[in-house]
């Protein structure tokens, strides 16, 4: 486990960059924050994954949600 200043973390599964900000990349990853259950999870993380910003954490069943919702808009 990795510590974010105070926050313990473990990047699971990186699974998709989603784009790229100078030394920041905004990822779809699995990553388990404490010792809470590993949960999907969009945010930015810089290049050496030791500081993240604000980003949104989803279960199995909201991942299932969104994924449903995208596929009924015209992107």
């Amino acid at each position: 486990m990795q510590s974010n200043e105070t926050i313990k973390y473990e990047l699971v599964e990186e699974i998709a960059t989603l784009s790229e900000n100078g030394n920041w990349k905004k990822q779809l990853n699995i990553v388990q924050w404490g010792d809470n259950i590993a949960k999907y999870d969009i945010r930015s993380w810089n290049k050496d994954k030791t500081k993240s910003g604000k980003g949104i954490t989803l279960s199995i069943e909201e991942m299932r949600a969104l994924k449903k919702a995208l596929n009924i808009i015209d992107i």
